[in-house]
C-alpha cells in the first residue's frame, strides 16, 4: 500500500512497481475508467524503466476492457493534453502518464486522469485495496493504437503563440535531462526565437545534475549560462510540469510568477496553496482580483480550480496552472511561453517584482520524520498551538486548510505534513528578518515538544 500516494502512485522500480503490481494496477483502472469511454491515452518518460512498465499496465488495462492510445516518451502536460484532443474520431476518456517526476532514477509511477479530472486521495488508497484482493489477470490480445500526441501539441503551441515571432531576447534554458526538450527545442526553432539550451537529450539517470528546478544547486549550470549568455533563463523538473524562471536579479518562484501572469488578465481569480507568500495574496486583492488560499498539491489546485472557475492556480514550486486560454492544468512548457508573452509586451519582470512590499522569506525547510508518525505530530502540533508557550509571540489567526499556517503580527509560519514524503514541511516570512527567525524558532521548538510528547 505504500506505493498509494495522495496524488499518484511511486515507488521503485521490480522492488514495488513489478509486473504483478503494476498489469492488476491497468485491471483495476481500467474498471474505474470504462463508465467514461474505451480509449486510454497513456505516455512515459526518460525513465530506462517506463517503457517496460507502460507494457506492464497496457497488459491490464487492455484485460479490463480499455484499449491503448501510445503516445510514447512525451512530457507529463502532453499527457494532459490528450484529453482534450481528438485522434481521428477518438477522443481519450482519460489518460496515465508513467513517470517518477524528479525522484531519483530508480524510481518511478503514474499520474491518472479519468473524464478530465485528477483521480488522486481517497480515489488513489481505495483502488489500492482493491487491488490487493485480485488475482492476477487473464492476458488477451495486445490493443495499443500510437498516436502523435507530441506533434499535436507542438503545433497547438506554435500557433497560439506565433505571435512571438521576432523576439530580440536572448532565452537559455536547462532540460535536466528530463523529457521538457522533446517539446520545447522545436517550439522555440519554430518560432524563430534566440534560444539556447543545456541538458535537452532526455536521459533517464540525469548524468548532469537531478532534475529538481525548486532546489537551488540544480539551477548553477543555467545560472552561469544567463550570466554569460543570456536576457532569462528556465529550468524544468524530469515531467516538465514545473519550471524556474531566472532573471539576471531574481529567481522567481510560482507565487511571484502569478502576480506576473495576472498582470494581463482582468479581475482574475487566482488560486494558491499555502505556502505562497502573502505579498501576493494581498497583491491580489489590491488590484482587484479574487486570491484563494487551498490546500497545497497539484490534484487539489485542479479540482479547486473546476470548482470555482479560477483563471490561474499556482504552487511556490513551480507549479502554474492555466485555465486563461487553456485547458486548467500544470505545463511548464505553457507557462515558459505566457512569460515570454508578458517580455514580449513590454513587462519589465525584475521592475515588476521590485515595486512589491519587501519581505523576508526561508526556503521550504524540511523537518524529518516517519510515515507513521507525520500526521500525529502534526495533531499534536495543533493541540499544542491552543495553548502556547508565554514566550510564543503572540497568534493573530491560525488556518487549517493544510497543516497549519500560524499568522503573526508581522509575518506568518507555515507547518505540514508532507503527502508524499516522511517529513514536515515548514516555512516562514516577515517584513522584519528578525521576526522570520523568531516565528521558525518558535514553531521549530514547538514541533520538538510535540516529538516528545508523542514518545512520553
Amino acid at each position: 500500500m505504500s506505493i498509494y500516494r495522495e496524488y499518484d502512485i511511486r515507488g521503485i522500480f521490480e522492488k514495488e512497481l513489478n509486473e504483478e503490481t503494476i498489469t492488476r494496477l491497468g485491471y483495476a483502472l481500467a474498471d474505474e475508467m470504462k463508465a467514461h469511454g474505451e480509449y486510454v491515452a497513456v505516455g512515459y518518460d526518460a525513465r530506462s524503466h517506463s517503457p517496460i512498465l507502460f507494457e506492464y499496465l497496457t497488459a491490464g488495462l487492455n484485460a479490463g476492457g480499455m484499449k491503448v492510445l501510445g503516445m510514447g516518451m512525451v512530457p507529463t502536460p502532453v499527457n494532459y493534453f490528450c484529453n482534450y484532443q481528438d485522434f481521428n474520431g477518438i477522443t481519450p476518456c482519460a489518460s496515465v502518464m508513467i513517470t517518477g517526476s524528479h525522484n531519483p532514477s530508480e524510481y518511478n509511477g503514474f499520474k491518472i486522469t479519468i473524464n478530465k479530472a485528477p483521480f488522486f486521495g481517497e480515489s488513489i488508497y481505495a483502488l489500492g485495496r482493491k487491488i490487493e484482493t485480485l488475482p492476477f489477470p487473464a492476458k488477451v490480445e495486445r490493443q495499443v493504437t500510437e498516436i502523435d500526441a507530441l506533434e499535436r501539441y507542438k503545433r497547438f503551441m506554435v500557433e497560439s503563440f506565433g505571435h512571438l515571432r521576432g523576439m530580440k531576447e536572448k532565452i537559455v534554458y536547462d532540460c535536466g535531462n528530463g523529457v521538457a526538450g522533446l517539446a520545447i527545442v522545436d517550439i522555440f526553432n519554430e518560432l524563430g526565437l534566440s534560444a539556447k539550451g543545456i541538458y535537452t537529450d532526455p536521459d533517464g539517470t540525469f548524468p548532469n545534475h537531478h532534475p529538481d528546478p525548486s532546489e537551488e544547486h540544480n539551477l548553477e549550470d543555467i545560472k552561469k549560462l544567463l550570466a554569460s549568455e543570456g536576457d532569462i533563463a528556465f529550468a524544468y523538473d524530469g515531467d516538465a510540469d514545473r519550471i524556474a524562471v531566472l532573471t539576471q536579479n531574481n529567481n522567481i518562484k510560482g507565487d511571484m510568477m502569478a502576480l506576473l501572469f495576472a498582470l494581463k488578465m482582468k479581475n482574475p481569480t487566482v488560486i494558491g496553496e499555502v505556502k505562497c507568500s502573502q505579498v501576493m495574496y494581498d497583491t491580489l486583492r489590491e488590484r482587484g482580483a479574487t486570491a484563494v488560499m487551498y490546500k497545497t498539491g497539484h490534484s487539489n489546485l485542479k479540482v479547486k480550480m473546476k470548482e470555482l472557475h479560477a483563471d490561474l492556480a499556482c504552487e511556490v514550486s513551480g507549479h502554474v496552472f492555466f485555465a486563461d486560454r487553456y485547458f486548467g492544468y500544470d505545463d511548464a512548457i505553457y507557462a515558459t511561453l505566457r512569460m515570454l508573452e508578458l517580455v514580449h509586451e513590454g513587462i519589465d519582470l525584475d521592475a515588476e517584482i521590485a515595486k512589491l512590499p519587501q519581505v523576508f522569506s526561508t526556503e521550504e525547510i524540511k523537518v524529518k520524520t516517519t510515515e507513521q508518525e507525520k500526521f500525529p505530530l502534526m495533531a499534536k502540533l495543533k493541540e499544542l498551538l491552543q495553548t502556547p508557550p508565554a514566550s510564543f509571540p503572540a497568534i493573530k489567526e491560525i488556518i487549517d486548510v493544510d497543516g497549519v499556517r500560524v499568522i503573526f503580527d508581522k509575518g506568518w509560519g507555515l507547518v505540514r505534513a508532507s503527502n508524499t514524503t516522511p517529513v514536515l514541511v515548514t516555512r516562514f516570512e516577515s517584513t522584519e528578518q528578525a521576526e522570520a527567525v523568531r516565528y521558525e524558532e518558535a514553531l521549530n521548538a514547538l514541533i520538538e515538544e510535540a516529538q516528545k510528547q508523542l514518545k512520553v
